[in-house]
C-alpha cells in the first residue's frame, strides 16, 4: 500500500463511511473526503467561531455546500443578531492563501510540498530526536482558544500521556488566564457566574476595562435591551465607544484601577452599603479586607487615579444603592501587571454588596476567544483536564482511568506558562516548538524578541489554516488545518454555554481537521492505542462528560451532540439528574461557593507600580486594545474579507490628544513614528480627545503594535500586560 492509501484507510476507519474524491489543488492532486450520501438543500445552525459571545448562525446549504448564512433568531445568545464578523464568517474559508498541503522547508530556506506520510515522519522523527538529545521536556506546544474543545483535550492528552512531554500552553494565556486564576482562588473553581440575561436585568452595570460595544457587539445589544433604564458605568482611561454610550464614565489614570476599587470598597464600608448577612454566611476574611482598605481614603485615591473625590463618591453611591448591580471586565483588567488582584477587587465588591447569585448581578469576566472557556477547563495544558490538578494523586488517578492511559504517564507537575516556555527557548531548554492555530510572531508581547528567539529552535512546526501568517513564515514544517465550519465539535462561551460546531464546508486540498491531525500524529508516534476509542470528535465529547462527573462543570446530563443542537446549547453545570435545560442559568444562587467550607474569601494585596514608567525620553503611555468590531486579533481571518476591510482603517493609526498634537507640532492625519525601547512603527496621527493628554492608543490588530509592548506579567496568572508601556512620538521629519 502506498502512503496515500494507508492514510485514506485510516481516515475512513476513524471518520466512518466516506467517499474518496480527488480535488485539484495548485500544483498537485489531493485527497478530499465527503459524506457518503448527498443531503437535500437545508439550513443548519452553527455556533460562530470568532469571539466568546457564542452566537448561532444559520448556514444555508445547497447540495451540501455552504452558500450563505444568517443570524439564528431562536438561539438564546444572539436572538437573531450578528456582528460584521459573523456575517462574513464563511469568507475566510475561501481565501486563496489557504494552506492546502504540508510544506517542508529545505536547507536553502524554500518550501516544498510533501504528503502527509512524509510530514508525519518529519514531525515525529525530528521531535523524537530532540527529546533523545536534550530530554523529554525539551519540546513544547503553544495552542489556541479557537479550535474545538474536543481537539484541545486530544492534543493535551496526546502531548502529556502519549508523547510524554510536559510543557504546553495556549494563547488564552494572553486573554483569560487572569479571570481563571481569580475565579479559582475566590470561588474555588474557574466559574463565571453569570448568564447573558443579566445584561437585561441589572439596574446598574459597571464595565471595568471593557469595551463591549466594539469587542462584543451582541453582548452590548443585550445591554441595550435592558428595560430598567439602568445606570451604565464605564471605568476606563479612554473615552471608548462604550463610554460614549454610558451614563457615567470615569477616565482614571492607566493601571490605577486596583487603587480605585479599594477606595470604592472603603467608601461602601463607611456608608454601610453592605450586605452584612451575605458577608457573614457566605464569605470569609472580610474583617482583614476591611482593615486593608481603611487607608484608601478619598484624597490619596483621588491623587493616584486622577478622579475627583466627588466622582469617586458618585460611583460608590451608584454601586451601594443599586438593587441589582453587575460588574463586567475584560482585557483592560486581565492584561495588567497586577491583574489577578484587580479582578479579585471587583469580585470583592460583588461579595460585600451581595451582588452575586441573583438576576442582574455578578462579578462577570467576559471571555475573549470563541473557546477560551473550553481551553480553561479541558485543554490539559497548565491544569489537568476537567478542572483537576496535576499535583493531586487522586486527580491523576481518576483522569488516567477515564482516558485509559497508565497513571504514571500523567505528569505530577504543572507545565510552564506561555512566557516561561518562551524563556525556555531563550535558555536553550526548549529546542522544538509546535504552534497550533495561533500567530505568536504577531500577537506575543515584545514581538521582535520572540521572532529572534525562533532562530534558537532546532524545529518549529506551525499548524494553521493559512501558510502565510507571521508565524508560519518562520516554520520548518507547515501542517494545513481545517478551520471553523470545516469540522465538528463544541465551543464553550462566556456564560458557560456549550454550543455545537458543524462541518458545513470541505477543507481545501489535503488539509485536515485538527482532530485528524492529532489522530495521525498519535498513530505515527506509536501511541495510537491509547486513543483508539476516539474515532470521532463526539467520542471525545463523551469522555469530556465522564471527566466532568462530580465536578462544578458537570455535563453528564447532556446526552449527545443532537441534544446540544435541539436545546440551543446547554450551560454547565448540567449533571445527569437534571431536568430539561433552562435557557438561562447563573451560579451561586444558594450562596455556596466551591471551596470546602462553601465560603468565598476576600483576597487583596498592596497595589504596585507598572514595570515600565514614563520618563523624559519616553513620556507617553501606550494603550492597546480592539480597534473595531470588524477586526479580529491579528486579522488572519478578518483580513480575508473585502467587506470587513471596508469597515476598518487599512493603515495603522494612533489616537493622540489634540493638545499633545499641538505641543509636538503634529497635524491630524500626519504620519508619525511611535518608539519604545523595543521597537518602532509608523502610524497615522488621529488627533482626538478619546485619550487623555500623555497617552496614546494603537489597536492591537496591526503587525507593528507588539513591537512596542513591554514584557511585564502578572505574577499569579502569568498574563502579559499589554496595556501599559512608555513610548515617544515624533514626526517623520524628525526621524533620526
Amino acid at each position: 500500500m502506498n502512503p496515500l492509501d494507508i492514510l485514506t484507510e485510516k481516515l475512513r476507519e476513524w471518520h466512518g463511511p466516506l467517499t474518496q474524491e480527488l480535488v485539484k489543488t495548485p500544483g498537485k492532486f489531493g485527497l478530499g473526503l465527503v459524506p457518503e450520501k448527498s443531503e437535500p438543500d437545508e439550513v443548519t445552525k452553527v455556533v460562530c467561531g470568532y469571539c466568546s459571545t457564542g452566537c448561532a448562525l444559520n448556514v444555508h446549504l445547497k447540495k451540501n455546500v455552504a452558500v450563505n448564512l444568517s443570524a439564528a433568531v431562536d438561539y438564546p445568545v444572539n436572538l437573531g443578531m450578528a456582528c460584521p464578523k459573523g456575517w462574513e464568517a464563511l469568507t475566510p474559508l475561501k481565501a486563496p492563501d489557504r494552506a492546502t498541503t504540508p510544506l517542508l522547508r529545505d536547507a536553502t530556506g524554500k518550501y516544498h510540498e510533501i504528503d502527509w506520510d512524509h510530514a508525519m515522519a518529519e514531525f515525529c522523527g525530528r521531535f523524537k530526536a530532540i527529546q533523545n538529545k536534550y530530554g523529554k521536556n525539551s519540546i513544547a506546544f503553544l495552542s489556541t482558544g479557537q479550535i474545538c474543545t474536543e481537539e484541545m483535550l486530544f492534543v493535551g492528552a496526546l502531548w502529556k500521556f502519549g508523547i510524554g512531554a510536559l510543557h504546553c500552553d495556549a494563547n488564552t494565556r494572553q486573554c483569560m488566564a487572569t479571570a481563571a486564576t481569580a475565579y479559582k482562588e475566590s470561588f474555588g473553581f474557574d466559574a463565571p457566574p453569570f448568564t447573558y440575561q443579566d445584561f437585561e436585568e441589572s439596574d446598574v452595570l459597571v464595565f471595568v476595562g471593557a469595551n463591549p460595544c466594539i469587542a462584543h457587539p451582541i453582548m452590548w445589544q443585550r445591554v441595550m435591551r435592558n428595560p430598567h433604564h439602568p445606570e451604565i458605568i464605564v471605568i476606563d482611561p479612554r473615552v471608548t465607544e462604550t463610554a460614549m454610550s454610558a451614563t457615567q464614565h470615569y477616565p482614571l489614570k492607566p493601571k490605577s484601577d486596583l487603587t480605585l476599587l479599594y477606595g470604592v470598597a472603603n467608601e461602601l464600608i463607611k456608608n454601610a452599603w453592605l450586605d452584612q448577612d451575605f458577608i457573614r454566611r457566605n464569605t470569609k476574611d472580610f474583617e482583614a479586607f476591611k482593615e486593608h482598605v481603611k487607608s484608601f481614603t478619598l484624597e490619596p485615591v483621588s491623587k493616584e487615579t486622577g478622579l475627583t473625590p466627588t466622582q469617586i463618591g458618585v460611583l460608590t453611591r451608584a454601586i451601594g444603592t443599586g438593587k441589582r448591580v453587575s460588574f463586567w471586565w475584560t482585557m483592560g483588567v486581565n492584561q495588567s501587571h497586577e491583574a489577578t488582584r484587580t479582578a479579585q477587587a471587583i469580585i470583592n465588591l460583588a461579595l460585600m454588596t451581595g451582588n452575586i447569585g441573583r438576576s442582574g448581578t455578578g462579578a462577570n469576566s467576559i471571555t475573549g476567544q470563541c473557546n477560551a472557556m473550553g481551553s480553561r477547563i479541558f485543554s490539559n495544558t497548565t491544569g489537568l483536564m476537567g478542572g483537576y490538578s496535576f499535583l493531586k494523586a487522586e486527580d491523576r488517578r481518576k483522569v488516567a482511568s477515564i482516558i485509559g492511559v497508565p497513571e504514571e504517564s500523567v505528569p505530577t507537575e504543572n507545565s510552564w506558562a506561555y512566557d516561561e516556555i518562551v524563556e525556555g527557548v531563550r535558555r536553550g531548554e526548549i529546542k522544538g516548538l509546535w504552534v497550533i492555530a495561533t500567530n505568536t510572531a504577531h500577537s506575543w508581547i515584545n514581538q521582535n524578541d520572540f521572532t529572534a528567539l525562533t532562530n534558537k529552535l532546532d524545529f518549529l512546526v506551525v499548524q494553521d489554516m493559512y501558510g502565510t501568517t507571521d508565524t508560519a513564515r518562520l516554520a520548518d514544517l507547515i501542517l494545513p488545518a481545517a478551520g471553523w465550519g470545516e469540522k465538528d465539535g463544541t465551543f464553550i462561551n462566556s456564560e458557560r454555554r456549550i454550543g455545537l460546531v458543524k462541518k458545513v464546508a470541505r477543507a481545501p486540498g489535503v488539509a485536515l481537521s485538527d482532530f485528524h491531525i492529532f489522530k495521525l500524529i498519535s498513530h505515527y508516534w506509536g501511541c495510537g492505542d491509547f486513543f483508539e476509542k476516539w474515532k470521532t470528535p463526539e467520542d471525545i465529547f463523551q469522555t469530556m462528560k465522564e471527566l466532568s462527573r462530580g465536578q462544578p462543570c458537570d455535563i453528564t446530563g447532556i446526552r449527545d451532540y443532537k441534544m446540544l443542537d435541539e436545546c440551543g446549547g446547554v450551560q454547565w453545570p448540567f449533571p445527569t439528574q437534571s431536568n430539561a435545560p433552562v435557557q438561562e442559568r447563573r451560579l451561586f444562587e444558594d450562596g455556596i461557593f466551591f471551596h470546602k467550607n462553601g465560603k468565598a474569601p476576600f483576597i487583596f494585596e498592596t497595589p504596585r507600580e507598572p514595570a515600565e514608567l514614563t520618563d523624559s525620553e519616553y513620556p507617553f503611555i501606550l494603550l492597546t486594545g480592539r480597534g473595531s468590531s470588524a477586526q479580529w486579533h491579528t486579522n488572519t481571518r478578518t483580513g480575508k474579507s473585502q467587506v470587513l476591510q471596508f469597515l476598518y482603517p487599512k493603515n495603522p493609526y494612533a489616537e493622540i490628544h489634540p493638545s499633545d498634537g499641538v505641543k509636538l507640532g503634529i497635524s491630524d492625519g500626519e504620519t508619525v513614528i511611535v518608539r519604545s525601547r523595543r521597537g518602532s512603527m509608523e502610524v497615522k496621527a488621529a488627533l482626538i480627545p478619546t485619550v487623555q493628554p500623555g497617552q496614546i492608543f494603537i489597536p492591537m490588530h496591526f503587525a507593528g503594535t507588539n513591537q512596542l509592548t513591554y514584557p511585564s506579567f502578572d505574577p499569579y496568572s502569568r498574563q502579559p500586560s499589554y496595556k501599559h508601556c512608555a513610548v515617544t512620538i515624533s514626526a517623520i521629519s524628525c526621524r533620526s
